[in-house]
């Protein structure tokens, strides 16, 4: 048995039928791993310490009942065996910071995704050390940059660098009398830079969603936009349908399985539009019940094989304690 502590949002944001955080704390009930729930508000450091205020949680694939909750205990994260670390962006300091406060387990705790990359790999930064795979990009908050770009790629998307779920993302004609006050509207929201990417038509037919799991590509959701709407995000209200890898897909995951691999980043979710390569999720990859759904590859069980082997090869190395009996 395995003391597993899941960091995530709150309990009554969960959508039942596509929460991945859910799907996996269902497949370590099935293995007999004790769970423990806690918010990163309820974080707290102490000299060495790090702590959560924590509660038991115990699961039911049960929509009219899903979980039940113990008493809240102050949990030592030094004496789990694995914190599943699956809060929901906004990517901001406060994430940051729970990802300083994570990395500090190691080496006696298995952090999945490994905070340290997980804080140096975000989302749409990350992507672009694959530069070549991807549709042209620009990121930054200059005006003049955004002109040119526009004038050299026709239709663009302008989103949030650490957005997420197709919030904010805006389709901008070449010449298109909003675009002003679209920028005016990011560079009065967002303090930061922000994405301006070339439209890619074909998003009519999809944007596939990849899950990749210790670096190997297992399943795949093709998620199509309503008819009036860029957003192929399921909580936007994409349309998931089941697909298969193609040959420019196999190979985009073949280049990036290593160095995800190498990261500890053990459950990864890329997103592919007509062979280009647009984002790589490490926060908080969704998917897995949703592809589950379509009548897909169940992926939490190969995904707890994963973490179980890292924890195997974290103890056989001798740098951690012997697990839980």
């Amino acid at each position: 048995m395995l003391e597993i502590a899941v960091q995530m949002d709150p309990l009554e944001r969960i959508n039942f039928a596509g929460d991945s955080t859910f799907g996996l704390m269902l497949e370590a009930k099935r293995r007999g791993h004790r769970l423990w729930f806690y918010t990163p508000d309820q974080l707290s450091l102490e000299g060495e310490r790090l702590t959560a205020r924590a509660r038991r949680i115990d699961v039911f694939d049960d929509p009219s009942r899903y979980y039940t909750l113990g008493e809240a205990t102050d949990l030592e994260l030094g004496a789990m065996d694995v914190v599943l670390l699956r809060q929901d962006p906004p990517f901001d300091l406060a994430y940051i910071t729970s990802t300083h406060f994570l990395e500090r387990l190691a080496p006696r705790t298995l952090v999945v995704n490994d905070p340290a990359h997980v804080r140096n790999a975000p989302e749409k930064i990350f992507v672009m050390e694959f530069a070549d795979l991807m549709p042209p990009t620009l990121i930054t908050r200059d005006r003049a940059a955004m002109e040119r770009f526009r004038a050299k790629h026709g239709e663009i998307v302008m989103k949030p660098l650490y957005g997420h779920g197709g919030a904010a993302v805006f389709k901008v004609a070449p010449r298109d009398p909003n675009f002003g006050s679209l920028f005016d509207m990011f560079a009065t929201t967002f303090r930061e830079p922000w994405v301006v990417q070339r439209f890619l038509p074909e998003i009519v037919k999809g944007d596939k969603r990849i899950l990749l799991i210790d670096g190997e590509a297992l399943g795949a959701i093709n998620r199509i936009p309503a008819d009036d709407d860029i957003r192929s995000n399921l909580v936007r209200g994409g349309a998931p349908a089941a697909s298969e890898l193609n040959a420019r897909e196999r190979d985009i995951c073949a280049r990036l399985g290593p160095e995800l691999k190498r990261r500890g980043l053990v459950f990864v979710g890329i997103d592919v539009i007509d062979g280009w390569l647009t984002e790589i999720n490490v926060t908080s990859p969704t998917g897995l019940r949703a592809l589950k759904r379509i009548g897909g590859p169940d992926l939490a069980p190969p995904l707890f094989d994963a973490i179980e082997a890292r924890l195997r090869a974290l103890r056989a190395s001798g740098r951690s304690p012997e697990l839980t009996p």
